[in-house]
């Protein structure tokens, strides 16, 4: 077995090294710290999200769609700030002895570090430190981005009258998970991709900075962000359910009232929440569709405190999956 700084070397420096020396990385991997430049005249936005073992993805998941998406899902939080992200560091958690022999835990490693490199390089964001652990699965990463001073897009912008829109399409994440768990592997399935290999939406936060009143990304669902952004704005929020954008092919897999369910509150979709003054709405729709995405309009704040349904369903049937994801409820997830 590789020990621990030989399994550090071998998978998560070598490859990012050329990319720190560039990136504004004063001292990298393989010091007690890292040491960064922040540009001039921006302020630095900092996220950790930690994934688990059959809580956030299958013990069966691809190694390498395990990589990817623990990154994917931190990058998302700079994405909902409008963020342009820099660097990031990795802590992974796992236990060799799941493995058969040295040759299963090098394949494993390998795919592992690829999904998480390649993501990486995407959007460049050099890996600048972490820690390898033995334990059970587990991978903490923190993402640093950079946001001009002022810029940020926050939760607490938002006032009555703004439209409020969503980035993509939902429920995606949902049925994905539902697919999994059918026994589905295919991971050229468009639901499964959206479940193991989210797509951050960062080109999107910066394109909609300057237009966005507010912003968040759809983590736990609908409901749940949106009543985020609702307490931390003070205002009340009327949605349409009719106008919610599904993911493609959820309806036919879920119905339509399972679809809803999954768009509301399934979570796992990492597409951006956000609300815009009505005269904005058709500029920051130019600018997504510059970018091959589209904003929709699913409703508007309003000053009642609270999240209400215009239209022709109710939004009672749904109630019982407002909270979203709760990771001390004691349910499964």
């Amino acid at each position: 077995m590789l020990a621990e700084f030989d399994l550090i070397r071998r998978y998560f420096m070598s490859s990012q090294e050329a990319s720190a020396a560039s990136n504004g990385v004063t001292l990298g991997c393989g010091d007690d710290a890292t040491l960064l430049a922040p540009s001039a005249g921006q302020q630095l936005a900092v996220s950790v999200d930690t994934s688990v073992v059959d809580v956030h993805f299958p013990r069966e998941a691809p190694a390498f769609a395990v990589g990817h998406r623990a990154l994917a899902v931190a990058l998302s939080d700079l994405a909902a700030m409008g963020a342009t992200s820099r660097w990031c560091l990795m802590a992974l958690t796992f236990d060799q002895r799941q493995f058969a022999d040295d040759e299963a835990t090098h394949v494993w490693l390998e795919a592992y570090a690829r999904g998480f490199h390649a993501l990486s390089q995407q959007h460049a964001t050099a890996l600048v430190g972490g820690d390898v652990t033995s334990g059970a699965l587990s991978i903490g990463v923190t993402v640093m981005g950079e946001v001009p001073v002022g810029e940020a897009l926050t939760r607490c912008g938002a006032q009555a009258g703004d439209l409020i829109a969503v980035t993509g399409a939902l429920g995606g994440g949902a049925g994905g998970l539902a697919l999994w768990q059918q026994g589905e592997r295919d991971l050229t399935h468009p639901l499964l991709r959206r479940y193991l290999l989210p797509e951050p939406r960062l080109a999107a936060g910066l394109a909609l900075r300057g237009l966005a009143t507010a912003a968040l990304d759809i983590s736990d669902g609908v409901l749940a962000d949106l009543a985020h952004l609702r307490e931390a704005s003070q205002v009340g929020a009327d949605i349409t359910l009719d106008a919610l954008p599904l993911a493609e092919g959820l309806e036919s897999l879920l119905g339509t009232e399972g679809a809803l369910k999954a768009a509301l509150s399934g979570g796992d979709d990492y597409e951006l929440l956000v609300t815009l003054n009505a005269a904005d709405i058709a500029k920051a729709q130019q600018r997504l569709a510059s970018l091959g995405l589209t904003l929709t309009v699913i409703g508007h704040c309003c000053e009642t405190l609270g999240i209400s349904a215009s239209g022709q369903r109710d939004l009672s049937r749904y109630v019982s999956g407002y909270a979203g994801w709760q990771h001390f409820s004691g349910e499964t997830p």
